[in-house]
């Protein structure tokens, strides 16, 4: 290092001190130190033309529109089967729950008479909870009995509906009710998510780096970007919180009938006719207790892991560096700051997964209370017809009803369904990020192209 601060002449990009600091391991940031370095050196007569502050994000808000939306919709298509694998394993009751199956579904059928049987095999019939279509019944053949047929029946049937894991799930519901069911709610998935992206990325970098930000201003940097990554997603679920409702509802719905699009639409319209339009942000709540806690983890970690892979890579760079190696006479490369396509994969998998475990309780308790009040009625007699007055765990304050979940259900029931959303959430959250750091690295690209064609042409004006 000696003969490199011998050959550093002023007014060079980089201060050979903090070459010296990169290579001890020194977090500082190249773009603070070249910083610092212009400003001390831009009036001494012998600094390169360059400007004395940082290159500033030149990326218009509408380039950032249009990569928030490629992600978006990219995101969107991967990641809603798992989503659906998810959101039925979550508003599916333990069971050991529910009350045994034979004392409640063979006594009532005791006296049916003994020549009939079931044609067509009650088809949702026994998934608790959901719109009920009577089986269809007529004589049976043989010495066949109602009871074990309607018995077994509704045995594979609540066999079909119930799902131990993530993968058993993917293939009950490819099988039973077709592979394109593993897409329902991709129409609401994109009205949600291309809208709630823009918002989300394009606060965040707002939020996170404008001089205008107050959270540049008051916030310390080691935690600004857990604090822009939480305001950023109060304001996204704020936005689309009614589409994520209804979006959560048909999800959760079974069955392969094509009026699952409409009859949900009507459930929310005979809903605001109701209580007004004001209770379709009525799970915006239990949406923040989940998103904001992960966006604030989400971004945190980001920021980490991919500072580490840039600071690893600019030590890379100068371990390469010849010892009579002469800045002067040399031009760095201008994109060691900025993440790679890699790096954002990498680092949008990691710190996504680890927020999805973590917030995975919040989104269990998030899911079952919006699905108990699409039952609304009918959730009441399927569990236990108690009367109006009494107060279902599902109606508690989300802190209350996720303790109510531990002591019935255990750890497990709160982590139900983590596999199924760390899947989804891992390689979503990768995708968006690297499709959002590329589309904005190009678009950048495209801006100096066009302001370095301006320039020349104004020249050849002169």
């Amino acid at each position: 290092m000696s003969a490199i601060k011998s050959e550093v002449a002023p007014g060079d990009r980089y201060r050979s001190n903090d070459l010296t600091n990169l290579q001890g391991g020194s977090t500082e940031s190249w773009q603070s130190a070249s910083q610092s370095t212009m400003a001390t050196t831009s009036g001494t007569g012998n600094a390169p033309a360059l400007d004395a502050k940082p290159p500033k994000d030149d990326v218009s808000l509408s380039q950032k529109m249009v990569s928030a939306t490629t992600g978006s919709i990219l995101t969107s298509l991967l990641a809603t089967p798992l989503d659906v694998v998810r959101v039925r394993l979550q508003s599916q009751s333990s069971t050991k729950s529910l009350p045994p199956f034979a004392s409640h579904t063979t006594h009532s059928l005791k006296n049916v008479p003994s020549d009939l049987g079931v044609t067509a095999c009650c088809r949702e019939v026994f998934w608790i909870g959901q719109n009920a279509q009577m089986c269809v019944a007529g004589p049976g053949t043989g010495a066949l009995g109602a009871t074990s047929s309607m018995t077994e029946c509704a045995v594979e049937e609540t066999q079909r509906r119930t799902f131990t894991s993530t993968l058993d799930g993917l293939r009950k519901i490819a099988r039973n009710e077709g592979v394109l069911t593993l897409w329902r709610g991709l129409s609401p998935t994109l009205m949600m998510g291309i809208p709630a992206n823009i918002i989300y990325f394009a606060g965040y970098d707002w939020l996170r780096a404008d001089d205008k930000s107050p959270i540049k201003a008051l916030v310390p940097v080691a935690y600004a970007p857990l604090v822009a990554g939480s305001v950023a997603r109060t304001a996204a679920a704020s936005a689309i919180s009614p589409i994520e409702m209804f979006r959560t509802r048909l999800q959760a719905t079974p069955g392969t009938g094509a009026g699952h699009f409409k009859a949900t639409l009507e459930g929310l319209h005979q809903m605001v006719r109701a209580n007004g339009y004001s209770s379709l942000w009525r799970g915006l709540t239990l949406t923040m207790w989940r998103d904001v806690p992960f966006s604030g983890l989400y971004w945190w970690g980001y920021e980490e892991v991919k500072n580490y892979f840039i600071d690893a890579r600019k030590k890379a760079y100068l371990n390469r560096l010849p010892h009579d190696f002469s800045f002067s006479s040399h031009q760095t490369p201008h994109d060691l700051d900025t993440p790679t396509f890699l790096d954002s994969f990498i680092a949008g998998a990691s710190s996504g997964s680890l927020a999805a475990f973590v917030t995975t309780p919040f989104d269990v308790g998030k899911t079952r209370q919006q699905v108990f009040r699409h039952m609304g009625d009918e959730a009441s007699s399927a569990l236990g017809g108690s009367t109006k007055g009494t107060l279902h765990p599902e109606q508690l304050p989300l802190p209350k009803f996720l303790m109510h979940i531990f002591r019935e259900e255990g750890m497990a029931g709160l982590f139900r369904g983590w596999v199924a959303r760390c899947l989804k959430v891992a390689p979503a959250c990768a995708i968006m990020i690297s499709s959002y750091e590329l589309g904005k690295k190009m678009a950048r690209n495209v801006n100096e192209r066009t302001r370095s064609a301006d320039e020349a042409a104004s020249s050849d004006y002169i």
